[in-house]
């Protein structure tokens, strides 16, 4: 597999890491198919900074890199995680990979093999194998179906009592009037509550999944030969 190169601005992100909290280095110029981390190390040697944390440095980018998330109103509804792979998997290894995800995730899911790609699916969770420019990955991801239907709701109750509210007090309603309003408005503010209590532990408790899987198939790829799987 072709050694990874970084595009520019990325050679100037790890030369920040690197030298944290020192000055953020050199800032090499532009090059059209990006440097290696040797090449990187070189540059940085010029100025003192130890191989060691370029290395340090561009693996904490790469870390960054496959680790994905989006948000609505600030809070999680969607994780994911690429994992790089340096070859296909093996029939057995694949099989190995689908035994742990069932494991880890406590569902059957489903199967699916077309061609070079291989998928694994428990409904908003999957686990693809597919091939990239330089090898192949493992794309990791989940929704929280609900997530976005629960917040639109919210903001619907919190802006319809509002307008509401508003409308009661400018036409000089009766004192109970408002009630109404309030009631819309508490029902949203209570969707809001709700998804902030659940989403976070939600999005961390997938995450250090997907972590515990990145490290079992990188473990099950270096010993090919091996015919179960650890505890």
């Amino acid at each position: 597999m072709a050694e990874r190169r970084y595009r520019d601005t990325e050679v100037r992100r790890i030369l920040e890491l690197a030298t944290r909290p020192e000055a953020a280095g050199p800032r090499p110029g532009a090059v059209a198919d990006g440097l290696t981390l040797s090449d990187i190390q070189s540059i940085a040697a010029e100025v003192g900074v130890a191989p060691d944390a370029i290395t340090r440095a561009a693996a904490a980018l790469d870390a960054s890199a496959r680790t994905r998330a989006r948000r609505s109103w600030g809070m999680p509804v969607e994780v994911g995680r690429i994992v790089p792979l340096p070859r296909a998997l093996s029939d057995r290894e694949w099989d190995q990979l689908v035994a742990e995800l069932r494991t880890t995730f406590r569902a059957r899911g489903r199967v699916l093999v077309q061609g070079g790609l291989r998928e694994w699916a428990n409904g908003n969770l999957h686990a693809c194998v597919e091939p990239t420019e330089n090898g192949f990955r493992l794309r990791l991801g989940t929704l929280k179906g609900d997530a976005a239907g629960i917040n639109a709701l919210g903001a619907t109750g919190i802006a319809a009592g509002a307008v509401v509210f508003g409308a009661a007090v400018l036409s000089g309603g009766p004192a109970d009037a408002v009630f109404a309003p309030i009631v819309l408005a508490a029902s949203g503010v209570g969707a809001f509550l709700a998804n902030l209590l659940r989403l976070p532990p939600w999005a961390q408790r997938r995450q250090r999944q997907m972590e515990h899987i990145e490290a079992r198939v990188r473990a099950i790829m270096a010993n090919p030969a091996q015919g179960k799987l650890e505890p």
